[in-house]
């Protein structure tokens, strides 16, 4: 369970790793025991508004403080939809962290019986078949609040017509606790945030 100011080391640990892959020298403050506790994230970059890098992890497999590192570097410099973060658009980008809770199976027997389940603003959703696996964040549900529109995007972002179906279909979900950094950031270096 992360302290409900997770935030306010999460978000530094965050524009510090990708600072330093940009070239900067700068630290951040990494002493909270429950960072090393196993945990599972995903970084977006916000920039003008719109989204410039994603990258995440769906599973706890290393400690949260490497994952959100990794993360936070990866979604600068190595998400394919995106040219590399540009070191002068660096302090106008805005951080969000979302640390995943464990995964939740879904069963059902057809698809409506999994579009039944589905909690709009709260769920964040993985699409599994075939070898193939997609995901959405709870935040997308404000851009497809309806269900089966939002099951039909997971679908089409894991290779899959928008009305393919299967018996060998795997759904999970799981929420998320959020925090972002504010679009301004006081000079002295501090972060403002919300959850």
């Amino acid at each position: 369970m992360l302290p409900i100011d997770a935030g306010a080391s999460l978000l530094p640990i965050a524009r510090v790793a990708i600072a330093c892959a940009l070239g900067r020298n700068t630290v951040a403050t990494e002493s909270e025991v429950w960072l090393q506790q196993p945990g599972a994230c995903f970084v977006t970059l916000v920039l003008a508004g719109e989204l410039r890098g994603c990258i995440g992890s769906l599973e706890a497999r290393r400690p949260l403080l490497a994952d959100v590192k990794a993360n936070a570097v990866a979604a600068a410099l190595r998400d394919s939809r995106f040219a590399p973060l540009l070191a002068q658009e660096f302090d106008s980008t805005q951080i969000e962290i979302s640390v995943l809770s464990p995964m939740q199976a879904l069963v059902f027997g057809g698809e409506s019986e999994a579009l039944a389940q589905l909690r709009p603003g709260i769920d964040g959703v993985t699409f599994e078949c075939s070898g193939r696996r997609s995901t959405f964040l709870p935040q997308v549900w404000e851009q497809l609040p309806d269900r089966a529109t939002f099951i039909a995007h997971l679908k089409r972002k894991a290779g899959f017509a928008t009305d393919f179906w299967s018996g060998d279909i795997r759904i999970r979900r799981y929420t998320v606790s959020k925090w972002i950094e504010s679009s301004t950031r006081q000079d002295n270096g501090e972060l403002n945030f919300s959850r």
